[in-house]
Formats: structure tokens, sequence, C-alpha cells
């Protein structure tokens, strides 16, 4: 193996290299290790924790880069592996291309909206988690649950997390846990793995499943640095499997730390309230006092009332006998003072009768003219000639005829 790598090293070396990565991960060395490929093939890589500090960006699948070092073989397993001295961006790969676009459709949809996001019940009923039977995922998400909701049932909708079928699965599962309507959350859970093993989540066709969920769907794939499609759109995303668990599942230890608060406000509070209405019942209580005592008091109060009475009634009768006696002073006075007024009248009327008396008007030359039947005469036109008439003069009647 030492003679491959060091006629590797004499012909090849150093090597410049432009690829996707895959499978990128830091160990706690400091060491990263990751793979290189293109539509030819790939190849594995190591950056050692000296040339990764220098880095200038944060490596993530599926993005194009340069990596600049040395070709060597790996003894333990004899593969071939390039030693990266440096690495620098080189563009988006084709499959972050294809991430961005299928974002990009969805998002034009409506589907990552944050108006559709729901937030996550309180106290669920029964929680459903989606994801492989034989996954980490499935045992770190029960574990969580376990400890801090023993008492909520738990249902697993199982189906593939990898691989071509993976995406049909998913949606089925999805399908059957709308239908069966048993939970009231829904988790949506995968470990870490490379862009290629997380590709089923980017599919659209389980991006719409999970927009048609009738319960909130809290998604945990990967790790905290692993975004996938499914992220965006359910209602909350977990940075892993386990966060998703504890997100929707408050402790229990949590639950019984309120309830005895609670228990404390409610004990605190009757408590006063029995003290308030004990002192209310003693106020009452003095306020009552003996029934001999209440009694008295009521008798002093009839008689008092009853002394007002008298008094009013015999204030009553003198202000009445007070004003008849002025009434019957008044009234001779005011009787004169009616019979003068009259007497005037009376005196004024004859003197305006007289002023009417036709006597007088005869007195001044007039005369009053009727016919044969008495009927007065005040036109021409109702005389005839040779009609008999009588005129009354103011010292007796004459007879009279019309001439023709």
């Amino acid at each position: 193996m030492r003679a491959v790598a060091d006629t590797l090293a004499a012909r090849f070396n150093p090597v410049a290299v432009r690829g996707e990565l895959s499978g990128f991960a830091r160990a706690a060395s400091g060491h990263c290790y990751f793979s290189l490929k293109d539509d030819a093939g790939q190849v594995r890589c190591a950056m050692f924790r000296r040339a990764a500090d220098l880095l200038d960006f944060v490596p993530r699948d599926g993005q194009l880069v340069e990596a600049r070092g040395k070709l060597d073989v790996y003894g333990p397993r004899g593969d071939l592996q390039l030693i990266v001295e440096s690495l620098k961006p080189g563009g988006q790969g084709t499959l972050f291309e294809q991430f961005l676009q299928l974002k990009a459709q969805l998002e034009a949809e409506g589907l990552f909206e944050a108006a559709r996001k729901r937030p996550l019940p309180a106290q669920p009923r029964g929680i459903g988690v989606v994801t492989s039977l034989g996954a980490a995922a499935l045992r770190d998400v029960v574990i969580a649950l376990k400890r801090r909701v023993p008492h909520v049932p738990v249902v697993i909708y199982p189906a593939a997390v990898q691989g071509s079928q993976a995406p049909a699965e998913l949606c089925g599962a999805l399908q059957v846990a709308y239908s069966r309507a048993e939970c009231d959350v829904l988790l949506l859970v995968r470990g870490g793995g490379s862009l290629e093993d997380l590709w089923s989540f980017n599919d659209a066709g389980l991006v719409r499943t999970i927009a048609q969920a009738p319960m909130p769907v809290v998604c945990g794939v990967g790790h905290e640095t692993d975004f996938t499609l499914a992220d965006f759109v359910a209602d909350l995303r977990a940075p892993t499997p386990t966060a998703a668990a504890e997100l929707c599942a408050p402790a229990r230890e949590q639950r019984l730390g309120e309830l005895d608060y609670l228990h404390e406000r409610l004990s605190s509070t009757v408590l006063g309230m029995v003290d308030q209405q004990g002192q209310r019942l003693d106020r009452l209580a003095q306020r009552l006092g003996r029934p001999s005592t209440r009694l008295h008091d009521s008798q002093q109060q009839v008689m008092r009332l009853q002394h007002r009475l008298q008094s009013g009634v015999l204030q009553s009768a003198q202000r009445q006998r007070s004003r008849l006696q002025a009434l019957e002073m008044a009234l001779p006075l005011a009787h004169r003072r009616a019979l003068d007024r009259q007497q005037a009248r009376l005196q004024r009327c004859e003197v305006a009768l007289e002023m009417l008396d036709p006597r007088l008007v005869l007195q001044r030359g007039y005369a009053f003219l009727t016919n044969e039947q008495g009927q007065a005469l005040t036109r021409a036109s109702q005389a005839a000639p040779g009609q008999a008439l009588r005129a009354t003069l103011a010292d007796g009647e004459l007879g009279l005829r019309v001439d023709p």
C-alpha cells in the first residue's frame, strides 16, 4: 500500500478536485471528513484540524467546492483518499440547486407561509410518530416521550426514511394518521445523514401531504444544521428527533410543579375567603346583638314615630284652623268688593243701553217707516206706488201714501 501511495504522490500530487460535498462531518478532534462527487464518481476526503481552522465558510452537503491537496491511500481499508489542505466554494452543486428550485416552487404555492403555522397543543391526548421502525430516531423519541409524558399514548406510523420508495411510504403513513385521527400532534423524524440521505424529505409530494395535515406537525429530521423542505412546511421545526419529542411533550415534572403551584394558590384563596366570611359573620353578629335589645330599640323607634305623627297631626289641624279664620275675616270684604264691581258694571251697561235707544235718533229729525204689516222699510225699492205706509216720529205717528 505504501508503494501505491508513493507512486500516486510522485505522479499526481498536488491535485485540485472540483465536486459536490457529501456527508460532511466535523469530528470532536476538529478533523473534517467528507466526500467529493460528480457524475463520474466520488472520492473520500479528510481535512485535518490545522486546515479546517482556516475555513472562511461553513461547508454544507450539496455545495460545489474546489479542494486542493494530496492523494493518499488509507492503509487500514486500502481506500483512495484526498488529504485536503484548502477548500473554497465553487458555486452551487447540482443537488443543492435542485433543492433551491423546489423550495422556490413550493414557496410560490404558499406552503411555507407563516400564517399557516399552528400552535402545538398544551396537553396532547395522543402523539403520532412517522419514521422507520429500525431508525435510531424512533428509539430516541420513544425514550424522551416515556420520560416526559408516560401517560400519553404514542402511535407509530412506520415508513421508510431513505431510498427511492421513502417519499411514497412517508405520504402513505401520513395519510393513515390523518384518516385515523388518533393524535393531537404528529412527529416526522429521522436521524442525521448527508444531503442524499435526507433527500426523501425534499420530495414535493411529501411537502404537499404535510401541508394537508389536520393536526400540527413537528419535523425533526437530521441534525441542527440539516434543513429539508419538510422543515419549512411543518408547523414547527425541531433541530433533532429528541428535541421534536420534547417540544410537543412538556416534562411531567414541570406539569406536576404547575399543579402544585395551582393547588397552593387555590388553597390560599379558599382559606382567605373563609377568613373573610368569618369576619363578616362576626360583624353581623355584633350588629344583631341580643333579641331583647333589638326589641327594645324597635319599641323606642315606634314611640318616636308615634310622637312625630301626633305632633304632625296637631300642627296640621292648627294650620287649617288659622287658615279658616283668615278666610272668615276676608269673606265680608271680598263680598263687598265683588258687589261694588257688579254695580259699576251694571251702570256701564245702562249707559250703553240708553245710547242705543232709537228715540234719541228720532229726536234729531229722523222718521221710522213701516208698511201695513209693521215691517221696517230700509230701501226705496221696498215701497210700491199707492202703498200705505206709517212714519214714526219723536212725538207720534203719521199715515202716508206713496205717490205714483
